[in-house]
């Protein structure tokens, strides 16, 4: 088993930073972050854990974020369909042949994609923060952001040359997902903040290009269809993907599970990887 270490590699066409764990025998889970963010939002001890159970872990950086492709700002020439092209084509310069898809958020969406287009490839699913759609005109059943938190993603972008400034700024918005019931870990944001922000080819396109991009056809009227094996957890207090999201997930696909994270928000906080580490490892185990 060799120590991690990030390297370039290509997939769908394009250049994609990519960083595994474990041994690539085991059985692979590929993570999935959600928008704007790069593969530290997989912690390296969340990876590690995953890894210490016989999985080959594999996290990324999606286009515009970190060391992988990027564009000019405002202007990314991708939707979220290749997005979800690109972690499929991911597998094979992995030397995978199926993967347990685990997604954040917007990652989350990417993954129900993947498993929609190319079920072969996807061994199970888990999906975090997350929804069977986005909450607009067409889907008013599901919750929404409440004006308050929309209230507290609506900041002044920073100067993207201030390293400083920048980070108070990722700081900021990764407080707008916490839980309001929680301690939010101002310092340890701080740090992940600042190693994205280092490790970042262009971080003004990686913090504002995903927010633009097209999100294609809708795909919820098709969850039924949907044969991996999926685990549903979605925190209690998220306040950007509300609770009633998950909920509406688990409930339109088949034989989907449930874990709700009382006391937790649109995030993926330390105090609570005893309960998701444990819960992954066992899934993709029963799907395997």
């Amino acid at each position: 088993m060799n120590p991690p270490h990030d390297e370039i590699v290509r997939a769908n066409g394009v250049d994609l930073c990519v960083e595994s764990f474990g041994d690539s025998d085991d059985p692979a889970i590929l993570l999935i972050m959600g928008s704007s963010a790069s593969m530290e939002w997989w912690e390296d001890e969340f990876c590690e854990r995953l890894a210490a159970g016989s999985r080959f872990v594999t996290r990324y950086d999606h286009r515009d974020t970190g060391r992988s492709v990027t564009y000019e700002p405002g202007a990314p020439q991708y939707t979220l369909r290749d997005l979800a092209e690109d972690a499929v084509g991911l597998l094979d310069p992995l030397g995978v042949a199926r993967a347990h898809l685990v997604g954040m958020s917007m990652g989350g969406g990417i993954a129900q994609l993947a498993a929609l287009d190319h079920p072969g490839r996807v061994a199970s699913l888990t999906l975090i923060s997350t929804g069977p759609a986005g909450p607009g005109a067409d889907d008013p059943d599901l919750p929404a952001m409440s004006e308050e938190t929309i209230a507290e993603f609506t900041v002044d972008e920073p100067d993207w040359s201030d390293r400083a400034a920048v980070i108070e700024y990722i700081v900021h918005l990764e407080r707008a997902c916490a839980a309001r019931s929680g301690r939010f870990d101002e310092a340890a944001f701080g740090d992940l903040a600042g190693r994205a922000f280092d490790r970042s080819l262009n971080i003004a396109s990686h913090l504002t290009n995903h927010n633009v991009i097209e999100g294609g056809d809708r795909w919820r009227d098709r969850l039924g269809g949907v044969r991996a094996p999926t685990l549903v957890i979605h925190g209690a207090e998220d306040p950007v993907v509300p609770y009633g999201n998950g909920v509406a997930l688990a409930k339109e696909i088949p034989g989907a599970k449930l874990l709700t994270l009382e006391g937790t928000g649109h995030e993926l906080p330390r105090r609570i990887w005893d309960v998701v580490v444990p819960a992954i490892l066992e899934h993709t185990a029963e799907a395997s």
